[in-house]
C-alpha cells in the first residue's frame, strides 16, 4: 500500500511517489542568515509538466546563491517568482522557496514529452530552464539568451534540498558511475559554468598551447576549469590567497600557482588623470604579469583570463590579458563596478566577455568528460541532511572548504568521521 511520507533515507519503491515530503524552506518572514532562513517542513510532492521529471534526491549540492535567496537580497526570489506569475510570466506562485541547484537522484516519475530518460534511471542535474516554446529557443537559439532562462533552485522553486525534485527533462544527464551520489551532486553547477566560459566564445575558446590564468584556482569553480583547460592541452595557471593551496591546484593540473596576497595593487583603477596612483598601479600590475612569466619560465601572456572577482581584479585581468585574448567573466565576488583602461582594450584587441551558466549542449560536453573520469568533482566534504543550514552558514561566514560541498538527502546518511577519513586518502578532489 502507498504511504503518504517517507522518512528522509528511507527511499520509496521505485516509481512510488508519495503526496508529501520533506523539504527545507526558505520564507519571507525569516529572511537572514542560513540558520535562521532554512527550516525544516512537510509539503506536497509537486506535480510536474509534460517536459519534466521528477527526480528523488540522493544528494544535493552546495552553492552561494541559496545563501542569497535566505538573504533575501540582492533579490527577493519568492516575490519575483509570485509577480512574474502574476503577469502570465514563468513563475512559481508557492509563498516558500525549495533551493538547492545541483542533484544527484533517480528518476520516479516522467512527463508525456520526455524522451531522454525513463523511470530508474541515475541522473545528475544541471541548473538551467527555459521555456521550450519560446520564439528563440523554437528557432533554434541558445537558450542562454532566452528571456525565459532562469537557474532551478534559485530563480525557481523546488530545489534539491528535498526528497523529491522537479526538473525539465533536458536537465537530466547521465550519472558517472564510478562517482558516489554525494560526488556526482557537487560539480554540475560550477563545471557547467566553467565549460561555457573556456569553449563558448568562438575564436577566443580555449585550446591547446593556451594560457590560462584561472583566479580561484582552489574554489569550487576554479578547480573545474584548471580540469577542463587541462583537458583541452591548454596551460592553466591558478591565482589562490595563499600558498598552502598551491598543492592541490597543481594536483589538479595546473602548471603553477600566485599567492594573491604578495601583490597590493588591488581594486578599482586609479584615474588616468591621477599620475601617481596610476603609475603605483601600474606597478604592481606588471610585477603580477612578471609572476606570470615566472611560473611559465617564458614571457607569454595569458590568452584568456578566467574571471569571477570582479571588481578588485578586473583592471590587473584586463592588462596582463594577451593581444587579441579574453577576459571573460561570470561573477563578481569583490564588486560589480568594475574598470578597465581602454586604450590597452582597443589598441591590443582584448576581449571582455560576460558568460552565465550554460546551455544543455554545453552540460552535456561537460557531463561527458565526467562520465569518462577526466574531471573530480573535488569534494571536500559532505554533510547530512540536517546540516544543510550549517552548511550555507560556512559559506555565508567565509568558513567553508575549498573545492565543493554536498548534502546527502535520500543517501544513506553516513558519519562524518567516515567520510572525513575517506577524504584523507583520497583524490585532490576528496581533500
Amino acid at each position: 500500500m502507498d504511504r503518504d511520507l517517507y522518512d528522509i533515507g528511507e527511499q520509496p519503491p521505485i516509481g512510488e511517489v508519495p503526496a508529501k515530503m520533506h523539504a527545507w524552506l526558505i520564507r519571507p518572514d525569516r529572511f537572514g542568515p542560513p540558520t535562521q532562513a532554512f527550516q525544516k517542513e512537510v509539503v506536497d510532492v509537486p506535480d510536474i509538466a509534460a517536459d519534466e521529471v521528477l527526480v528523488y534526491v540522493m544528494a544535493a549540492g552546495i552553492n552561494y546563491n541559496n545563501v542569497w535567496a535566505g538573504l533575501g537580497v540582492p533579490v527577493d526570489v519568492i516575490g519575483a517568482r509570485n509577480k512574474a506569475f502574476a503577469r502570465g510570466d514563468i513563475g512559481d506562485p508557492e509563498p516558500f522557496h525549495i533551493g538547492g541547484s545541483d542533484a544527484s537522484g533517480i528518476v520516479y516519475r516522467v512527463g508525456k514529452d520526455v524522451t531522454n530518460v525513463k523511470v530508474g534511471d541515475e541522473v545528475v542535474v544541471h541548473c538551467g530552464r527555459w521555456d521550450r516554446d519560446c520564439p528563440t529557443v523554437a528557432a533554434g537559439g541558445d537558450p542562454m539568451y532566452s528571456p525565459t532562462f532562469r537557474i532551478w533552485g534559485y530563480e525557481t522553486n523546488w530545489g534539491s534540498f528535498a526528497q523529491f525534485t522537479k526538473v525539465q527533462g533536458q536537465q537530466c544527464m547521465p550519472k558517472p558511475k564510478h562517482l558516489t551520489w554525494e560526488e556526482a551532486a557537487a560539480y554540475t553547477l560550477v563545471g557547467a559554468t566553467a565549460w561555457r566560459m573556456l569553449h563558448g566564445w568562438g575564436e577566443n575558446a580555449v585550446k591547446a598551447g593556451d594560457v590560462v590564468l584561472i583566479w580561484g584556482g582552489a574554489g569550487g569553480l576554479g578547480s573545474m576549469a584548471i580540469q577542463i583547460a587541462k583537458a583541452a592541452g591548454a596551460i592553466p595557471i591558478a591565482v589562490v590567497s595563499g600558498p598552502d593551496k598551491f598543492d592541490y591546484c597543481e594536483r589538479l593540473g595546473a602548471k603553477g600557482c600566485l599567492n594573491r596576497n604578495d601583490f597590493d595593487h588591488w581594486g578599482m583603477l586609479p584615474h588616468w588623470q591621477d599620475a601617481e596612483g596610476y603609475a603605483a598601479w601600474l606597478k604592481g600590475a606588471r610585477a603580477f604579469g612578471s609572476a606570470i612569466w615566472e611560473v611559465l619560465g617564458e614571457k607569454r601572456a595569458p590568452n584568456i583570463v578566467f574571471e569571477h572577482p570582479g571588481e578588485t581584479t578586473i583592471p590587473t585581468s584586463a592588462f596582463v590579458c594577451d593581444t587579441g585574448g579574453m577576459v571573460v567573466v561570470c561573477a563578481g565576488t569583490t564588486g560589480f563596478n568594475a574598470t578597465v583602461d581602454l586604450r590597452y582594450l582597443w589598441m591590443r584587441q582584448k576581449r571582455l566577455q560576460g558568460s552565465h551558466f550554460a546551455n544543455a549542449v554545453q552540460s552535456n560536453q561537460m557531463n561527458d568528460l565526467a562520465l569518462r573520469g577526466q574531471l573530480d568533482p573535488c569534494l571536500s566534504q559532505a554533510f547530512r541532511y540536517d546540516e544543510i543550514p550549517q552548511v550555507h552558514q560556512l559559506m555565508y561566514d567565509n568558513k567553508h572548504p575549498h573545492g565543493n560541498m554536498a548534502v546527502l538527502v535520500g543517501a544513506p546518511q553516513f558519519g562524518l568521521g567516515a567520510r572525513a577519513e575517506a577524504a584523507d586518502a583520497g583524490s585532490p578532489g576528496a581533500r
